[in-house]
This record gives structure tokens, sequence and C-alpha cells, in this order.
């Protein structure tokens, strides 16, 4: 019974924090890339991101992800992080490595923009690259 309760709270301080920018940016790459939920990142973006996840999920329109879909195994780490020089953005630059079932494991690079706005953090825009 401790040991649940522990392990509760413990897994709850992992969770990134939406109140601060580096947070925003790691719930949306959570949402986005590791459980390939689009509409779940929605919350997380505005302006050109919103316009992107948007694009995407009319691309993937009526194509079912369930538990049955082979899904990659997403994790990733923050490399750089830069404030905008207006003080109210910040830059950050994660590796991700992806893993494919019966395939190579294969990394990108995801350059995240996120700024503070009157409803809190959003992701504003997002890149991304191949190593």
């Amino acid at each position: 019974m401790i040991s649940a309760a522990l392990l509760a709270v413990a897994s709850g301080a992992c969770r990134p924090d939406a109140s601060t920018a580096r947070g925003t940016a790691e719930l949306f790459l959570d949402a986005h890339y590791v459980l390939i939920d689009l509409p779940g990142a929605l919350p997380y973006t505005s302006g050109v991101a919103r316009h992107k996840v948007e694009q995407e999920i009319e691309l993937v329109r009526g194509i079912e992800v369930d538990e049955t879909t082979r899904k990659p195994i997403v994790r990733y780490a923050l490399l750089e992080e830069h404030a905008d020089d207006d003080g109210h953005g910040t830059k950050f630059l994660y590796q991700g490595r992806i893993a494919v079932d019966g395939a190579d494991t294969f990394e990108r690079r995801w350059l995240v923009t996120v700024r503070a706005e009157p409803d809190g953090y959003r992701v504003t825009n997002y890149q991304e690259f191949a190593e």
C-alpha cells in the first residue's frame, strides 16, 4: 500500500509542468510524438503550431490508431534552451530517438518555440530535422 502511494507521487513528480515554457514544450512533444495523440497536442499550441497540427489531423482523418497499431517507442532529451530577445518566448532543441518494431532506430531533432500568452505558455512553432 505504501509503495503504491510512493510510486503515484513519484510518477506525478516526473510529469512536465504546463505552467512553465519547458513543461509546455514537453507536454506537446509527449502528445504529438510519444503518444501520437494529435488532438491531445492541440491545447498546447497556438498560431503556426496549431495550424500545423490541424493540418496533420486532416491528413490522418479516417486512419484509426488503437491498441493493435504498432506504435514506435519515442524518447527525447533536451539539448539546448534559448530565450528570445523579447523575453516572451523560448526555443528548445530536443534530440529524439525513435524505435520501430522490426526496423532500425533513427533519430530526429525537434526545435520547439514556446511563448507566454494570456492563457499561459503555448507552442507557437515546431520543426523536425533528420540527424
